[in-house]
């Protein structure tokens, strides 16, 4: 079943505040296998002009993807989790996620189309410090795959 098109332009409330540590920061690095000295070395990071380390431009992930679980688990939206792929993620940055920062995300509905009996939705999160900048919006595609017949 198509899911419902009055969802598009729904906003979800911002979630809690994920406080960025340095030592999640350098774990990531490390799993992506970027060595940028920026990421580990606040002298590095402050020669850059940056107040402490950055993360890796990809570390959002982990709590956009999060945030996109209030509309993945939305009942009224009545979509099948178990059917769902991850199918394409985009960032842009208005300046890097620093250690120490305290960000919250909202979520935003942008699109849901049907294709060849897939969903496809469209997420976007704004992540925001706790002065309110904005920090990088992140998109996130999902599609849920067509239930097999039979």
């Amino acid at each position: 079943m198509a899911l419902d098109q009055s969802f598009v332009g729904r906003t979800y409330p911002p979630t809690d505040p994920y406080e960025v540590g340095r030592e999640k920061i350098r774990e990531f690095a490390e799993a992506v296998g970027d060595a940028h000295p920026a990421y580990t070395d606040p002298e590095a990071a402050k020669a850059l002009g940056h107040p402490d380390v950055i993360a890796p431009p990809t570390f959002v992930f982990s709590i956009t993807f999060k945030a996109a679980g209030q509309v993945v688990q939305d009942p009224q939206l009545g979509l099948d989790y178990s059917r769902v792929v991850h199918g394409d993620q985009k960032f842009a940055h208005k300046r890097p996620v620093r250690a120490g920062d305290r960000l919250t995300v909202t979520s935003t509905i942008e699109t849901i189309k049907s294709l060849a009996g897939n969903d496809i939705l469209d997420i976007r999160g704004e992540v925001h410090d706790e002065a309110g900048e904005h920090v990088v919006t992140a998109w996130t595609k999902l599609v849920a795959r067509a239930a097999e017949e039979g």
